[in-house]
């Protein structure tokens, strides 16, 4: 049991101890890791800027297609391709839970809700993985400090849901959207842990990457758009898929084995304060007290509610990419 908890905390990159082992790090570390933050703190922001041009099910295809077509070969480089294709059923389950779905929705989400109000209610990812885990057999027992953490994390987001930030059953409806996409990105790493523990990381993405595009594809055909988008979304969905799918997971893999895990795990922390200061800065959205108050609390939650274990910081230590994509 204190195995399984200790590759769910570093599956979900909250082991929570994170934020002091920020200071831990080597100077040489510290650039790696800040380039994780910005590209991993981007994407709400970018996807916001593709849509004024191309429809969600598009940006969703193009982002993962982009991150296939580098990660495919560098998987087949490292002869990571073939042990993924074994574990055909798995794989797909990942495809559709971490990449299918939370790409699709949160881009649909985006045509109501704010950026920064999309990046915050996605950091209740680690809350939720708590809550589901006991349905994928990784079992513990609820300690006051894990309780409080949840309680805390979702008073978070009563706070940001029930003070004027939504309003509207198009809000609303992209407020369930993203429960949806949170809950797929939870499930995501508890089916890489059950059932693809062992197989390279870089081969396991790479190949659900390929699948999630093979996958979209009909969807985004449909939806093409009518004329060529601007250069400011084709740009967008370039870094989209670039930098903040592909180069962002090869980054953190060079972190997870430079400094271990649950040092690299502080990026989950600050990438929702990056999205939420780029859509106030540059897209002159809205940050209110409740908005502020809110992500503090989900992250406070998120902190609490994924402790109780101690984190392996070897460089063997297992992580997904999960949240890199």
């Amino acid at each position: 049991m204190k195995k399984n908890l200790l590759e769910l905390n570093d599956f979900c990159l909250l082991p929570g101890i994170a934020p002091r082992k920020l200071f831990q790090m080597k100077l040489k570390t510290l650039l790696p890791f800040g380039l994780i933050c910005i590209f991993w703190g981007i994407p709400y922001f970018l996807i916001k800027l593709a849509l004024v041009d191309v429809s969600p099910l598009c940006v969703a295809w193009s982002r993962i297609t982009l991150g296939a077509l580098v990660l495919i070969p560098l998987a087949w480089h490292r002869g990571a391709l073939r042990p993924g294709l074994r574990h055909h059923w798995a794989i797909l389950a990942f495809a559709i839970t971490e990449l299918v779905v939370p790409f699709s929705l949160i881009a649909i989400a985006e045509r109501s809700l704010s950026s920064s109000v999309t990046g915050v209610l996605v950091a209740t990812v680690p809350l939720t993985v708590v809550i589901i885990a006991p349905l994928f057999g990784v079992r513990e027992s609820l300690s006051v400090r894990r309780l409080l953490g949840l309680l805390v994390g979702l008073t978070g987001v009563v706070v940001l849901l029930g003070f004027d930030t939504i309003a509207g059953p198009a809000q609303w409806l992209a407020v369930a959207c993203l429960l949806i996409a949170v809950i797929g990105y939870a499930v995501g790493p508890l089916v890489v842990q059950r059932h693809l523990a062992g197989v390279d990381e870089i081969g396991a993405v790479a190949v659900s990457l390929g699948v999630a595009s093979a996958i979209l594809l009909p969807f985004a055909a449909a939806t093409l758009p009518h004329h060529l988008p601007s250069t400011q979304s084709l740009l967008s969905i370039a870094i989209l898929g670039l930098i903040s799918t592909a180069s962002a997971m090869l980054l953190y893999f060079h972190v997870i084995h430079a400094a271990g895990a649950a040092r690299a795990s502080v990026v989950a922390y600050v990438s929702p304060a990056i999205a939420a200061l780029l859509g106030v800065l540059v897209l002159h959205e809205h940050f209110g007290v409740s908005m502020a108050a809110g992500l503090s609390l989900i992250l406070l939650g998120s902190a609490l509610g994924s402790s109780g274990a101690h984190a392996s910081d070897s460089p063997d230590a297992k992580v997904t990419a999960a949240d890199a994509l």
